[in-house]
């Protein structure tokens, strides 16, 4: 069984790689789409940051070609595998759903992050740090950040808040979350310094707007890595 099982999470993470030269360009929801226009959300980072998704492929594709190839049967493996694949699966159809819907795509953006949180945690840090514990990381702390960039803006385009009030509710919630994650990890701070990439990328995008959004997020960087600063000292002593 487990065989399959592994040959199966290569094929999602294969897939999920395709998929967006395979479907509609997405460079972020359009403001038509929301009853409330919003030219430009202040909880989405800067374009550059979004590059951090070739990185993540590519360490998903290598993780479970060398699950599928070394790893197998191993108990650690195999416990992260269908949370990991029913994000991998969600993933390969999100762009298609984002350009539909923002509702549907932030409901199942926030239901990939959770899973692949939930397998980041499953997975130990040692003895394949790199391979098993890494690719998970920074694929749950992107997600993190993208499933309340989301949900940020899904408030301000639908008048619950307005912009830079999503962007200050956001930041608020990272600011509780990551912490709270890299508490269950606290020797794998990968997860907090991609959380830390999104939020510089939010800093470099309100920068010189006027808003206090920047320096907000910049803030919540430096608190969040002093956190996770502090739980890998920590867990160094106690490993």
């Amino acid at each position: 069984m487990s065989r399959p099982f592994a040959l199966i999470v290569l094929v999602a993470a294969i897939a999920f790689a395709v998929a967006p030269f395979v479907t509609p360009p997405f460079t972020g929801y359009e403001p038509g789409q929301f009853p409330v226009e919003v030219p430009r959300p202040a909880i989405q980072p800067s374009g550059y940051a979004f590059a951090i998704w070739s990185v993540i492929y590519l360490w998903l594709i290598a993780h479970a070609g060398y699950g599928l190839w070394k790893r197998q049967d191993d108990p650690a493996w195999v416990r992260v595998r269908p949370a990991l694949t029913v994000a991998l699966v969600l993933g390969t159809v999100w762009l298609a759903i984002a350009g539909a819907s923002p509702i549907w795509a932030t409901a199942v953006i926030l239901v990939m992050a959770a899973a692949a949180i939930l397998a980041f945690l499953q997975a130990p840090t040692e003895p394949d740090r790199w391979m098993l514990s890494a690719p998970l990381a920074i694929f749950a702390g992107w997600l993190t950040a993208a499933s309340l960039v989301s949900s940020g803006i899904l408030l301000a385009g639908y008048g619950f808040t307005g912009n830079e009030e999503a962007a200050y509710d956001m930041l608020g919630v990272i600011l509780i979350l990551t912490p709270l994650v890299q508490s269950r990890k606290p020797r794998m701070p990968l997860y907090t310094l991609t959380v830390v990439w999104a939020l510089v990328g939010v800093a470099v995008a309100n920068w010189g707007s006027g808003s206090y959004v920047a320096w907000v997020a910049l803030g919540i960087a430096a608190l969040v890595l002093l956190a996770a600063g502090w739980l890998w000292r920590r867990g160094q002593r106690n490993f």
